[in-house]
């Protein structure tokens, strides 16, 4: 039971990405986390939340943004995905011996940090809006620094939704079921 519910509430919040929102104000960071800390095996850790990104990626890519690509797309950015997988990994060194408020706030901040600092990275490199300088890679994160605000929100707020629902869950449940 716990597992379905666990899996259920990252996908549950990967299709909050269809949604109307404010820039950046998405479950990506919180999701993360919330596989690194509650799927115990590694191959759920990883699988499930990857699964659920890359899910929501094709419904967004394909349908929403679809006018922005010519034909199907299956990825747009790998940076993207290293950057989720540095999240994760961010959640499993804090959050895997113990959960609590702080630590799901400190896990928040830190992966924030990573996908501003991985995906504002990518664009510096990737694109020619910035000269490949130090001087450009600046500029190019403080450009982004408008859109980390909004990150961090997002990540604080699922983080707080994710965590809150299964700890609130989980209690419930313990406090309901027969005692034998």
């Amino acid at each position: 039971m716990k597992l379905r519910f666990a899996i259920a509430l990252v996908f549950a919040a990967a299709l909050t990405r269809l949604l109307p929102h404010p820039d950046n104000f998405t479950p990506i960071g919180a999701m993360a986390l919330f596989g690194a800390a509650y799927f115990s095996r590694q191959a759920l850790t990883l699988a499930i939340p990857f699964i659920a990104l890359f899910i929501s990626d094709l419904l967004l890519n394909n349908i929403i943004y679809k006018e922005y690509y010519s034909g199907f797309t299956l990825i747009t950015s790998g940076w993207i995905y290293l950057a989720f997988g540095l999240m994760m990994l961010i959640g499993w060194l804090v959050l895997r011996h113990k959960v609590n408020a702080g630590r799901v706030v400190t896990a928040s901040l830190g992966a924030s940090l990573i996908f501003f600092l991985v995906t504002n990275f990518s664009t510096w490199a990737e694109t020619t809006l910035y000269p490949k300088t130090a001087a450009g890679l600046m500029a190019c994160y403080t450009a982004g620094l408008p859109f980390l605000k909004n990150t961090v929100l997002g990540d604080l707020f699922f983080s707080a939704v994710l965590f809150g629902t299964y700890e609130f869950a989980a209690r419930y449940t313990a406090r309901t079921a027969p005692q034998h």
